[in-house]
């Protein structure tokens, strides 16, 4: 599983595909979502584009999404402060790796 809860946060894994030619939500890969971003990873960039696009996917504000885990790597763990459900985007993408 990709995510969980604690509490009332949202715990994301995450594998950053930097420079790709949109920001996209992926496939499920292992325990890993896979995320494409356009920002290149040079000096927290990919980090600070990739807050900002959760923030917006999972309409919440910047100040909601932390980077826990990964600052360098390109498996990253984020919490997204606030959550009161799963949100759409999760639920499909969970159920597309359970029916493989």
């Amino acid at each position: 599983m990709f995510y969980e809860w604690q509490d009332a946060d949202l715990l994301l894994r995450i594998k950053v595909q930097p420079r790709a030619s949109k920001d996209a939500f992926c496939d499920v890969m292992g325990n890993c979502l896979k995320v494409r971003t356009t920002a290149p990873p040079v000096d927290g960039k990919a980090n600070q584009h990739l807050i900002k696009f959760l923030a917006k996917q999972f309409k919440v504000s910047k100040s909601q999404v932390e980077l826990i885990s990964g600052d360098t790597r390109r498996k990253k763990r984020f919490k997204i402060s606030g959550l009161s459900c799963v949100p759409t985007v999760l639920k499909e993408k969970d159920n597309a790796n359970n029916r493989e």
